[in-house]
């Protein structure tokens, strides 16, 4: 890519120069103008936008922060919000932070260092601090999915501990006795808010709740659920916080030469059209994550427009998608 340097070196005038003829600045005769013009446009020199961005404190690019892009969960929201960002003439930088607060923080400095008009995130647990530049920088700013303790901003969340509660009644009427739960980070909100509905549905019902907080990963679910049923009492059913997790249960259930549902029942969050087919298929809570995305980034563009717009919390909830995994016992 041609950069100011290499006009002005073959135009064998300062890089200040080119910057003032690129930019139409005054103060410059029109001869060099003119010869500077015709350089940049024989180099093909094309304008650096964050540059220009950085400059006249304008951007027409949006960052989003995930934790987990493989998630296809924050797959489906990206789209969503690229869908509404192309309609607006804006570009998505999108970051995934892998749940790693320092990774985060690195990218929330280079959105601000690249002056961009906004950011929606999906924060890491552990980070509460890495939004205090946002806030100072004055940048809009919208959450997704979870909350930040103390945070006051914008927020499209979802009714987690709800819809938790409605999947754990839902497998307590299809006869199980026995369900243990593998939710994903003790230390985020939706995990939190997750293992809630789960022990209220438990208490309501008078059963044992077997919880437990892993890495949101295939392979921890698997080996927590090896590790249970292995068990001299076993559970009879698993629920499960993600898709991620959900394949690691269903995976560490056919280890162990079991069947779903005669066996061990199993529900999740998070709907993807293959869980329609695997073994009698699965049962999960369909979250509304195009619709996630959308709000977000229309969210996020009226607070562009009004910075003293009031803040709003929008909260949606999943459906129920019902499926043999969860099949009423003989």
């Amino acid at each position: 890519m041609t950069s100011m340097k290499d006009v002005a070196k073959a135009a064998n005038v300062s890089v200040a120069t080119v910057s003032r003829v690129l930019s139409n600045k005054p103060n410059v005769r029109q001869e060099v103008r003119d010869h500077v013009m015709r350089i940049a446009r024989e180099l093909g020199y094309r304008p650096n936008q964050i540059a220009s961005s950085l400059r006249t404190r304008t951007s027409h690019v949006i960052g989003l922060v995930v934790s987990d892009i493989r998630n296809p969960f924050f797959t489906d929201i990206a789209r969503a919000i690229e869908d509404v960002a192309h309609e607006s003439g804006l570009q998505v930088f999108l970051c995934n932070s892998d749940e790693d607060p320092d990774k985060e923080a690195h990218y929330i400095a280079t959105l601000l260092e690249q002056n961009a008009a906004g950011v929606i995130l999906s924060p890491s647990p552990a980070a509460a601090s890495n939004f205090d530049a946002i806030v100072n920088a004055k940048m809009p700013m919208v959450m997704i999915d979870r909350r930040i303790k103390g945070l006051t901003t914008d927020y499209v969340l979802s009714d987690n501990a709800a819809m938790a509660y409605e999947l754990t009644k839902h497998i307590i009427a299809g006869g199980a006795t026995r369900i243990a739960a593998v939710m994903g980070l003790a230390a985020s909100f939706t995990g939190q808010e997750r293992m809630a509905g789960y022990r209220r549905a438990m208490e309501e019902f008078d059963l044992e709740a077997i919880g437990v907080f892993v890495e949101p990963e295939e392979g921890e679910a698997e080996r927590t659920v090896a590790a249970w049923l292995a068990d001299d009492m076993p559970p009879n059913a698993i629920l499960t916080g993600n898709v991620r997790l959900t394949l690691g249960a269903i995976r560490a259930i056919q280890q162990a030469g079991l069947t779903i549902p005669a066996d061990v029942m199993i529900a999740g969050f998070d709907e993807v059209p293959w869980l329609a087919f695997v073994g009698p298929g699965i049962t999960t809570i369909s979250q509304p994550t195009y619709e996630i995305g959308r709000s977000a980034a229309e969210m996020l563009l009226a607070r562009i427009e009004n910075p003293d717009r009031p803040h709003r919390e929008l909260i949606l909830h999943g459906q129920l998608i019902v499926r043999e995994s969860s099949s009423q016992r003989p």
